[in-house]
């Protein structure tokens, strides 16, 4: 029973330390109880220890996913219950693989492999196509941006690092104590669990940049309000294009200017090579010519119709016999004078937006991911990542919803020459809840790393501005109909991390492999 408790103390720290409403320092102590039952287990003459110390950490992980991410239920109840219940699986599946190893080496290597799996495991998650790092440890410290300014040296995996030490810090201060009832072991516990935590803040507080540039641009963020559910299926490009010029017209001036409008706003689907007949173009035409200054950026859903085998990708969709056709969910770049430039999103949200391993799981499941609340249609992504120029020769990058929660990505946008990130999302998914807030703030994670001001339009969420520093310029409020204006920063440079991207990771996983041989070619004493 006492190691149950230490279960549900571990699920209900990690939750009661995520973003927004948590207290992100509990992070540093969240696994200690855990740690501590299965220490408890591991030392006991008991049966099934490997099923006991898994069960414990499903518990755990399982409060811990319930508690942060319940809001998926909103968007598709069957979708959002699988993901819960997957994501706890494995986080557990990492926890049990440690408790094996831990059984045949030293405290030292057993933390460590701990520490370098769990990295590990997070980088997998960023890349595989059942992609979904909304937990990664790293992410719990965006509602406080002031402690991790130096994320733009190490990326989000520092935060993920300080958490894991912080712990194992403490995990192995008080075992020593109840050991050997030293309090000396405690004062020097203390003091190396509060430097680990003070020197990192300490540098934040230092390195924090100042904000501000020569060099910005005014830019128009719509928040249309628009109902995913009631409205934005019901409503054609037509009515969606008006109300977007209504929000719009007040604001716009004979000057350079850049307006952005939410992913897929125009919703009804325009085939690529029509879109110069479409309403969504009608729209751009309409506000070009009341500012021939303007930059447009705004999302659409598109299509191609490919009646060529050899054309097709394996993301291509089998319409009929001898037809087949690409589904884009897209971002459109307008300006005066020049021709229109797309860009497709490429981080797509499992079973949402994607089947994961088609080819391999399809036959074997059939049309599974349409019950799990999925789209018929897999959409087809793109490699580069797109960088539009502005009138005035700086670049801005269209990233589109989920896209900004992987940092690496992100850094993409800033090597090919983006001087602000543009975010175009609709978080109307999931009602009022923590789904829109943490996606919020998960964008200042982005602005620390690239050190780039971004500029955010939600169909309904939170639409606004934040600068490099992590910092609110200007936000709206969920379920507000408006447009925000604010002079948007356009920084140059690149910062050690978007050079570098996710090093940490990979340093992880030859630490982890390396334990991992050694520990089951170690003879058993």
């Amino acid at each position: 029973m006492k190691n149950i408790i230490l279960a549900i103390a571990s699920g209900l720290l990690l939750a009661l330390s995520w973003p927004t409403n948590g207290f992100s320092p509990l992070s540093f102590i969240g696994f200690v109880p855990l740690l501590f039952a299965e220490f408890d287990i591991r030392q006991k003459q008991l049966k099934r220890k490997n099923l006991r110390v898994f069960g414990h950490a499903y518990l755990s992980f399982l409060i811990w996913n319930i508690i942060t991410t319940y809001w998926l239920y909103f968007s598709t109840p069957f979708g959002g219950i699988f993901a819960i219940l997957a994501n706890s699986l494995l986080m557990s599946t990492v926890f049990l693989i440690y408790h094996i190893i831990a059984k045949r080496v030293a405290f030292t290597a057993a933390s460590s492999f701990f520490i370098a799996l769990w990295l590990s495991f997070e980088k997998v998650h960023l890349g595989w196509e059942f992609s979904w790092p909304w937990l990664n440890l790293g992410n719990v410290f965006a509602n406080d941006t002031n402690l991790i300014q130096w994320y733009e040296y190490t990326g989000s995996f520092g935060g993920s690092l300080w958490v894991l030490i912080s712990n194992f810090i403490l995990f192995k201060g008080i075992l020593l104590y109840v050991q050997h009832k030293d309090s000396g072991i405690l004062l020097r516990t203390g003091l190396r669990f509060v430097l680990i935590i003070a020197i990192p803040i300490i540098i934040s507080l230092i390195i924090k940049p100042e904000t501000g540039s020569e060099n910005s641009i005014e830019t128009l963020s719509l928040q249309p309000n628009i109902d995913p559910y009631t409205e934005k299926y019901n409503t054609n490009d037509g009515g969606i294009s008006k109300s977007l010029v209504d929000l719009s017209k007040p604001l716009l001036k004979n000057k350079e200017q850049l307006l952005i409008a939410p992913e897929t706003v125009f919703a009804e689907g325009i085939e690529i090579k029509n879109y110069k007949y479409s309403k969504a173009k009608g729209f751009s035409n309409e506000l070009l010519n009341s500012n021939p200054q303007l930059n447009i950026l705004f999302g659409i859903s598109m299509y191609e119709i490919i009646r060529d085998k050899n054309e097709t990708s394996p993301q291509s969709n089998f319409l009929r016999k001898g037809i087949w056709f690409n589904d884009f969910n897209s971002a459109v770049f307008e300006k005066k004078d020049s021709e229109h430039e797309f860009y497709h999103k490429s981080k797509l949200v499992v079973g949402v937006e994607n089947f994961p391993y088609q080819s391999t799981l399809k036959p074997l499941l059939g049309d599974i991911m349409i019950d799990l609340g999925g789209t018929v249609a897999m959409k087809t992504t793109q490699k580069e990542r797109e960088v539009f120029q502005l009138n005035n020769g700086f670049g801005v990058a269209p990233i589109i919803c989920y896209e900004s929660v992987y940092g690496e990505f992100v850094n993409g946008y800033v090597r090919n020459g983006a001087n602000a990130l543009v975010i175009i999302t609709n978080d109307a998914w999931w009602g009022e809840t923590q789904g829109h807030l943490q996606h919020w703030n998960y964008a200042k994670l982005r602005a620390i790393e690239t050190r780039r001001a971004v500029a955010r339009s939600a169909n309904t969420g939170i639409s606004g501005f934040i600068d490099r520093d992590g910092s609110v310029l200007k936000h709206s409020n969920y379920d507000e109909k408006t447009i925000l204006s604010q002079d948007l920063p356009l920084y140059e440079g690149e910062t050690f991390y978007v050079k570098s991207g996710d090093y940490i990771p990979r340093i992880s996983n030859f630490l982890a492999l390396f334990i991992f041989l050694f520990a089951v070619t170690k003879r058993r004493k």
